[in-house]
Parts: structure tokens; sequence; C-alpha cells
């Protein structure tokens, strides 16, 4: 695919999205890139990664390998996500420390709006597809309801944790930071990075390759062979996923690690029962918009299809 100069900062954009999105414990990175029409070219480009693809340098050159690889694509967006990531996780923790109904009501009005776009992708629906996205939003509300678990930070483990966490990036519903709250492993990548700890970063890093890699050839067979059954799914998966972001928590659970409260398990309450003050108009016009920032990033999405 010929692309031009202005296509490939778009796709830079896009990924940039995509790492805002994932360093937010709720928010997919993986539903940016479906909402953004990048999805499915992101997964077969990753899932056509293996050593055959890595034998055609030996035999038609590093161009061949290139070109087959979709590399120009990859790394544009990867780049983007990288960046954004970085740059954008420590005023992520500022808004979520200081701002939670604010940064929560954006993101559930994107998040909503997610939903309606995954779900007018299915070009048939009939009883299989209607039980499938009933039990995804099932599944994906209890993985919500779950307590984070202790983590440590020994190299197996953050190769473990970046393994499961890159597959919920790429998989839209439910986020891969989120993931990685729940193992316990969000406060460790966190600082790894913000000290600048190598080691544990890449561990995390080897591990997301790992998952991506394989997790991608399982989304694209099923994307190729039951799609409408794979689209159900996935808006089920958005859609438990919405418990996580609502802007109004009840704490349950927490734990002190390094002088820092971490929350370990939280409940969705009505504004009228939350403890503090709720910011009901201020939390409307803000999903308001996220919900059309969505619509924006739809229309972007079908202009460079």
């Amino acid at each position: 695919m010929k692309r031009s100069i202005k296509d490939y900062f778009i796709i830079f954009l896009k990924g940039m999205a995509m790492g805002a999105a994932d360093v937010v414990p709720g928010v997919s990175g993986g539903t940016i890139a479906f909402i953004s029409g990048i999805y499915q070219e992101l997964v077969e480009s990753i899932s056509n990664i293996n050593l055959a693809l890595f034998n055609t340098i030996k035999t038609n050159g590093l161009q061949s390998f290139w070109q087959k690889a979709n590399a120009n694509f990859l790394t544009t967006l990867a780049f983007g996500v990288i960046i954004s990531a970085l740059s954008i996780m420590k005023l992520m923790h500022f808004l979520l420390e200081n701002h939670p109904i604010k940064i929560w009501a954006f993101f559930f009005g994107l998040v909503l709006a997610s939903i309606l776009y995954v779900a007018k992708q299915i070009t048939k629906w009939n009883g299989i597809t209607i039980i499938l996205l009933i039990i995804s939003a099932v599944g994906a509300f209890s993985i919500t309801q779950l307590s984070t678990m202790q983590g440590t930070d020994s190299t197996l483990f953050l190769i473990f944790a970046g393994a499961i966490a890159s597959c919920a990036m790429i998989l839209p519903g439910i986020s891969g930071a989120f993931i990685l709250v729940l193992l316990g492993a969000y406060a460790t990548i966190s600082e790894s990075v913000h000290n600048h700890d190598f080691a544990k970063v890449g561990a995390v890093a080897l591990g997301a390759i790992i998952g991506l890699l394989s997790f991608s050839r399982l989304l694209k067979w099923l994307f190729n062979h039951y799609k409408n059954i794979t689209l159900a799914i996935l808006t089920g998966f958005i859609l438990g996923s919405l418990n996580k972001i609502w802007p109004w928590k009840k704490v349950l659970e927490t734990m002190v690690v390094s002088d820092k409260t971490i929350t370990l398990k939280e409940q969705s309450v009505l504004p009228s029962n939350y403890d503090g003050e709720p910011q009901i108009l201020l939390a409307v016009i803000l999903s308001i918009i996220g919900f059309i920032s969505i619509l924006a990033l739809e229309k972007l999405g079908e202009r460079n299809k």
C-alpha cells in the first residue's frame, strides 16, 4: 500500500491516541485502533511476523522484508504509541489522582460511543451473536470486579504481565493498563519507566512482543472465519468494561506500598451516593465531549481507509 507523508503523519497521530488510551487503566488502545480504521491492518501486520518472514532478508534482501512486514505502518504507529505512553503517563497519573470524576467521565463517553461503532460493524445479528455479546459483557464486567493481586518485580512475572497486557491492548474493551493493575504490576512498571530501569522495562517489552505475536494470529483467524461473532464478542467486552470507568466510585480495599496508598477494590455507585462533590454537570459535559471525539475519529478513519 502506497502512502504519503500525510498518511503516515495521521497514522502517527492514531498511534499517539492509542498510547494515551493504553496508559489509562480502563481504556483500550485496541478500541482506538478499531474506531480509527486501522485495527484489522494492525492485527494482520503483527500476525504476519514470523521466522519465515525474517528468512526473506537472506533470500530477497531487507527491502523485501520491510515491505512484506508492512514495517512503515508498524514502526510509525509504534513510534506514536511509545512517545505518547511515555510522555502522557505522568499527566494521566496526575489527572486520575486529582480530577478522577472529570477524566473518567470523558473516557466513559468515549468508550460508550465505541460500543455503538463496533456493534454497527456487525452485518448479521442472530441468536448466537446476541448470546456471545451478553456472555462477553458479563465476563468483562466480572474482570472489573476482581481485586488487585500483589505482584512482584521478578523478571519472569514482568514478562508474563507484559504478555497478558499486550493481548488486552489490541483487544477492544479490555485495557492493558487495567490488566497490569489487576496483576499488581502497574505501579512497578510506572516506577521503572520513571526511574529509567531498562531491565524491568525490557522484561515487560519482551513479554509484550510474545503476547502480540501469538494473540494477533488468533484474532486474524477469528476475523477471517467468524467476523460477526468476533465483533459481537468485542462489543460485549467493551460494554462490560464500562463498569471500570464509571466516574463515581466507592473504595472498598486499599494497600500501602512505599508510602503510597493503592486501591485494591472499588465499587461503582450513583452520583448521589458518592462520598464527595459529584460534579454531575461537568461530568455530563465531558462525557459528551468524549462521545463526540469518537465520532470525529470514526470520520477520520473512514476518510483514510
